[in-house]
């Protein structure tokens, strides 16, 4: 097969490998630390969670982005990018040991807040890096396979951390904290990987490089309004963008669903509940693995910006076909189908930008990419926790994400043909 002849070829790669192992483990780490504290929010016993508490927490650990984000592009293209990835998991290796800490003395909810918010802002140096690092180590005409490869495998390992994250739950009660130093462990072994890679690999330029933050940071506003004319530039990177917007804001809406479904609908306890949503992820994720290796032969067949379409056409039917039952069967097929068709359409996304955005200003735009990630899914959960009653079955949020994706579908149909 060419998927497989290309995944080898790849696979050959030295520093393709390295990359890939350092993607791998750093996300692995982040599935870790994330489900520590969605568990610890939603599942504790001592804690009545509700939409609006669900929403409220996803508010105060991702809108923040939205403000650390832009700097983070900037800075991308101005230090070098394998640096970054060192100091920045090493910084994440201090912030979630000392989120253990607080977890185990009972502080107060601003303050484990706080560091939490902390470990997960480096998270958008760490990723917006690890794309804008890509192309350096693979060359175009390989860009497509290697986009379905790394990112995806990137967030199977973020599942399967999570999965990792919620047996130590089930296991061992009250282990929240020891899930997050565990979390903490593979930071630190990513910051060894990076090790592996030459100081000067992953960009950007040596004339681009700015050592000083404080002059890095000059010129902020001028480096972001040039990085967003550049994109403007590019419609075709503008129309992805744009439509996986629209698909990250349904897909968080739908998550916040099934999460009340588990807790209250589905389960009597919180041990049950908490393993229903671990299957839910876990299924989710085999969709994302079903993605890398379909969605090559996709993008192959229809174009990007056909692939995206089909994927939001198949998630307005299915979505809506399934999601009406509220019922845990049909449910998990949906997420599998979710997970297939948000992952293919990421995948298509971030080919479109990686290959019509010049190499200085991709930190810039998938920075940008990552605060549009965030406010949608924030905005996602604040409509989901105002239209979900609190045993999460509404049909009004099913109908509208739906609409959501079947407008995505057209739009880009428009689009193309225009």
């Amino acid at each position: 097969m060419a998927v497989v002849r290309d995944l080898r070829v790849l696979l050959r790669l030295r520093d393709f490998r390295r990359l890939l192992t350092l993607r791998l483990l750093s996300q692995g780490a982040d599935g870790v630390y994330q489900v520590a504290l969605a568990t610890y929010v939603v599942f504790s016993p001592e804690k009545q969670a509700s939409p609006a508490a669900i929403a409220s927490a996803m508010a105060v650990l991702l809108l923040p982005y939205s403000l650390v984000g832009p700097f983070a592009g900037v800075l991308l293209d101005r230090w070098r990018r394998r640096q970054v990835f060192l100091y920045g998991n090493l910084l994440r290796v201090l912030l979630a040991s000392a989120t253990a800490v607080l977890m185990l003395t009972n502080a107060p909810d601003w303050l484990f807040y706080a560091s939490a918010l902390c470990v997960t802002a480096v998270n958008r140096f760490v990723l917006s890096g690890l794309s804008a690092a890509l192309p350096r180590v693979v060359d175009s005409d390989r860009l497509v396979m290697a986009n379905s490869l790394s990112p995806t495998a990137g967030t199977l390992a973020a599942t399967l951390g999570g999965g990792l994250a919620f047996g130590v739950r089930i296991v061992a009660s009250d282990s929240d904290a020891a899930v997050v130093l565990l979390g903490a462990a593979l930071y630190l072994c990513a910051a060894l990987a990076s090790l592996r890679m030459d100081v000067q690999l992953l960009g950007p330029e040596p004339e681009l490089v700015q050592a000083r933050l404080s002059t890095a940071l000059s010129g902020t506003a001028r480096d972001l309004l040039s990085g967003v004319r550049h994109l403007a530039s590019r419609p075709a990177a503008a129309r992805a963008l744009g439509a996986m917007t629209a698909m990250r804001f349904c897909y968080g809406a739908l998550l916040v669903m099934v999460l009340m479904l588990c807790r209250y609908a589905w389960s009597s306890t919180e041990s049950e509940g908490l393993a229903l949503l671990g299957l839910a992820v876990g299924i989710s994720g085999a969709g994302f693995f079903v993605s890398a290796v379909i969605t090559p032969t996709g993008v192959g067949r229809f174009g990007a910006g056909g692939w995206i379409t089909l994927c939001a056409g198949v998630a307005a039917v299915l979505e809506l076909a399934l999601g009406l039952t509220f019922a845990p069967a049909p449910i998990l097929v949906a997420a599998f189908v979710l997970g297939l068709t948000t992952q293919g359409a990421k995948i298509a996304t971030d080919t479109v930008i990686q290959s019509s955005v010049e190499d200085g200003f991709r930190g810039r735009i998938f920075s940008v990419y990552d605060v549009l990630f965030n406010v949608a899914f924030v905005g996602a959960a604040g409509v989901a926790a105002l239209m979900l009653p609190p045993d999460g079955r509404s049909v009004p949020l099913v109908i509208l994400v739906a609409t959501l994706y079947g407008a995505v579908a057209l739009a880009m149909t428009r689009s193309r043909r225009r």
